[in-house]
C-alpha cells in the first residue's frame, strides 16, 4: 500500500526511485513486540558521496536537477502518504515518516533517503543510503550490506544466528517490559549477536548457545575500545564501526545487556 501511494503521487513521475523494505523485517530477524516495517524511498536521481580520502579522483557530474532538496522528497512523500492514508500519517519524528496500524495492515516508518556511496578508489565503492533528518543532520546506512552479511552468516550457523537473534530481542522486551533492564536498541541486539563467533551458534542446545553468546560478549566489551581497525567490531553491515562518538549506544551499554540477560535467565557462573 505504501508503493501504491507513491506510485499514484503526480510529483513523483520524475523521480527515479527505489521502495524497499529494511531493518529487522526485511532481516527476518524482528519479534512480536517490534512488528513494525521500515520502509526505504530511495532517490536515484543521484547520489551522495564520501571518499577515504580527500585527493581520491573520481569523475562525477554534479547534479542540477529537480530533486536534491532533501526536504523536497520529505514533503512530497508527506503529501502522497496523506493523499493514501490520511490522519495516520504521523510527521512528528525527526527521520522517519510514521504509518499508524489499522486492521488492514501494520505498522510502518517510512523513510526518505538518498542514493549513497563510499568510495575505495575511482571505480570501486561501497553503496548504501543517507537519510537526511528534519534538522539537516544525515547517517548514512547500508542496509543491502546488513541484509547479504545477516543471511551468510545464518547459513554457516545452520540457521542458528537469526534464531539467537530473536531469542535476546525477546529477552530485550521481557526485560524493559517489568523493569530488569532499561530498553535496549533492536539493532543493536542484532549487531552484538553479529559479533559472535560462528562457533557459539553449534552448541548443542539454545541454552548453551545463548550462553555462550552473552559470555561472549561481556568478555569482549571489557574495558576501552581497541585502536586497531581490525579488532573493533563492526555493525552488521561491516561498514560502520559499531561503537564511536555518534552512536545511540557504548560498550557499556552492551556489557550491561549482557550481565542483565545472564542475571536475569538464571544462567549461574560463568
Amino acid at each position: 500500500m505504501i508503493r501504491e501511494a507513491i506510485n499514484a503521487h503526480p510529483a513523483f513521475q520524475t523521480l527515479s526511485r527505489k521502495v524497499y523494505a529494511k531493518g529487522s523485517y526485511a532481516n527476518n530477524t524482528n519479534v512480536r513486540s517490534d512488528s513494525d516495517v521500515d520502509i526505504a524511498v530511495e532517490c536515484t536521481n543521484l547520489f551522495y558521496y564520501d571518499k577515504t580520502s580527500p585527493d581520491l579522483g573520481t569523475s562525477i557530474t554534479p547534479y542540477s536537477g529537480e530533486w536534491g532538496d532533501p526536504q523536497k522528497l520529505r514533503d512530497e512523500l508527506i503529501v502522497a502518504l496523506r493523499a493514501k492514508f490520511g490522519s495516520d500519517v504521523d510527521t512528528s519524528g525527526s527521520t522517519a515518516i510514521q504509518v499508524h496500524s489499522s486492521s488492514a495492515r501494520v505498522e510502518a516508518d517510512v523513510v526518505p533517503c538518498f542514493e549513497y556511496r563510499h568510495y575505495y578508489s575511482a571505480t570501486s565503492w561501497v553503496e548504501g543510503a543517507r537519510v537526511y533528518k528534519t534538522d539537516g543532520t544525515y547517517v548514512n546506512n547500508f542496509s543491502a550490506l546488513q541484509l547479504t552479511n545477516g543471511r551468510n552468516k545464518n547459513t554457516r550457523t545452520n540457521q542458528a544466528y537469526k534464531k539467537t537473534v530473536r531469542i535476546l530481542k525477546r529477552l530485550e522486551n521481557a526485560m524493559a517490559a517489568d523493569g530488569s533492564h532499561r530498553e535496549v536498541p533492536s539493532f543493536f541486539v542484532e549487531c552484538l549477536v553479529y559479533n559472535c563467533p560462528d562457533s557459539l551458534f553449534a552448541a548443542s542446545t539454545w541454552t548453551e548457545t545463548v550462553k555462550g553468546v552473552l559470555s561472549h560478549i561481556y568478555a569482549s566489551l571489557q574495558g576501552a575500545e581497541p585502536s586497531g581497525e581490525d579488532d573493533r567490531w563492526r555493525e552488521v553491515n561491516e561498514t560502520k564501526f559499531l561503537f564511536h562518538v555518534v552512536q545511540k549506544w557504548t560498550r557499556q551499554d552492551g556489557l550491561d545487556f549482557a550481565e542483565a540477560g545472564w542475571n536475569y535467565l538464571g544462567l549461574g557462573n560463568a
